[in-house]
């Protein structure tokens, strides 16, 4: 079975889909604290997509995505979830708010755009990945190019004369100046377009869409036209390397990949779907709330979509809704959204142990991203034990007295505890400034103190 240091991607998918759903959930532990089950709810409807994909067609397409519904408090993971589990799986991922959407009639963004950008953003992941893979290539050719604008043929009544061995080697010797990057500096003259992508839009009953795209395809010299314009030698090799992958790559090929990519392994985070739950017995406003819902609904039930790369199925689009609850509940949603979210799951409010974990363990904590960005000015900072405690004390004593923002607090206390340190960095170079219980406490005493105060810290 492949692990996750040894991944086994399928061909078109870029998921690792063979990872066994505890292999997801340890990957998982690695940038959120706790929440366990959520992880395993998204671990297991990862999984059931591969389980999908071995099925027959016939029964594969009956197959619906087990769609989950998180229930929790701000700052606690579901999110971060979510994002990583789709960053882990390379699938097309969007995180949109169900409040800034409204019915259809009246002025405002329809759901179907979620996803016309979902599949923008699974364009632009393949475009990506098939840079990468002519990149060798690609840099072969720019490089080629360039020596041809630092040493042209020579000219003859308008026409090139045959290459001869002595401007060969002059352009070998200057290739090895290049690569030695002895001539970043150097002016060289580019073709660029003018207007590579061109911002015409269209509105349709579908809402706005761009056509530039097909426009292109079908007029070709109609748009980019081709400017002259003197760069640097390290601008150049940009620019004629993005020209000469685009050449390499196939914009149709990629547009139908993204369509399938994100009908078989897209994602789609709804947040602050509690904001759209009506309630019972009000008027007025929550008329336009279950509007919402149900112009959501046939997009979860499974939809087709028109977007400017074709038409994209919803039926196998996975879905994570998510909301505090606070005000509404689940059952508050129309009956026909709540059957599309069959999982739910409850997020844990996070404890003063949570804290002190999500300040050390996660690959990414805070307290290593603040040592790796002073340590690039020279200055080397150590957080005690005792001085983690104290943050993670604090952010649960602030989050009581004011809203409770969950682990989101901790950014502020952070930038709040460095502030002088931060601002200083650039004069330090060389200092090892050691954090402790004490020190936090004298950096923080005051947003504790002051109510007023702590109101307005994030």
């Amino acid at each position: 079975m492949p692990t996750p240091e040894n991944p086994t991607e399928r061909e078109g998918f870029g998921v690792v889909e063979s990872w066994t759903p505890a292999e997801i959930v340890a990957e998982l532990d690695k940038y959120v604290v706790g929440q366990s089950r959520a992880k395993r709810a998204v671990a297991i409807a990862l999984r059931n997509r591969w389980r999908r994909q071995q099925l027959e067609p016939s029964l594969a397409e009956e197959v619906s995505p087990k769609n989950i519904l998180m229930i929790g408090p701000t700052g606690v993971g579901k999110t971060e979830i979510s994002r990583r589990l789709a960053k882990l799986a390379k699938a097309p991922f969007i995180k949109v708010e169900a409040s800034k959407f409204t019915e259809v009639g009246y002025v405002g963004r329809d759901v179907e755009a979620i996803i016309r950008d979902l599949v923008d953003i699974s364009f632009s992941m393949l475009r990506e990945e098939r840079r990468e893979a002519v990149r060798e290539l690609a840099t072969q050719r720019a490089e080629d190019r360039l020596l041809q604008l630092l040493v042209p043929s020579p000219m003859l009544r308008g026409f090139e004369e045959p290459e001869d061995p002595g401007l060969q080697d002059t352009r070998e010797k200057f290739r090895a100046k290049l690569r030695a990057g002895a001539l970043e500096k150097r002016q060289v003259e580019v073709e660029i377009e003018e207007s590579q992508f061109p911002s015409l839009e269209m509105y349709t009953p579908q809402g706005v869409e761009e056509v530039g795209f097909n426009l292109r395809d079908m007029m070709p010299g109609l748009f980019g036209r081709r400017k002259k314009q003197t760069v640097s030698v390290a601008d150049a090799r940009e620019i004629l390397w993005q020209q000469e992958a685009e050449k390499l790559i196939d914009r149709q090929q990629i547009a139908r990949e993204a369509r399938r990519r994100v009908e078989e392994s897209g994602m789609v985070f709804v947040d602050e779907i509690d904001k759209i739950a009506g309630r019972e017995g009000s008027r007025g406003p929550d008329v336009s709330r279950e509007g919402v819902q149900r112009d959501l609904l046939p997009i979860v039930e499974g939809t087709t979509v028109n977007t400017k790369y074709g038409l994209v199925k919803t039926d196998h689009i996975l879905f994570f809704a998510a909301g505090a609850f606070h005000v509404s509940k689940p059952s508050d949603l129309i009956p026909e959204l709540q059957g599309r979210f069959p999982i739910r799951v409850e997020l844990d409010a996070l404890t003063e142990g949570d804290f002190v974990r999500i300040l050390t363990e996660p690959k990414t904590a805070l307290t290593k991203q603040y040592q790796a960005l002073l340590a690039t000015e020279g200055v080397t900072v150590e957080f005690t034990p005792d001085a983690i405690e104290e943050l993670a004390r604090l952010a649960v004593e602030v989050n009581a007295k004011t809203e409770n923002i969950g682990a989101r607090r901790l950014a502020t206390l952070m930038e709040r505890l460095l502030d002088e340190v931060s601002f200083e960095a650039p004069n330090m170079k060389g200092v090892e400034i050691k954090v402790d219980g004490a020190f936090v406490r004298n950096s923080l005493a005051d947003v504790v103190k002051d109510q007023d105060l702590s109101r307005y810290v994030l």
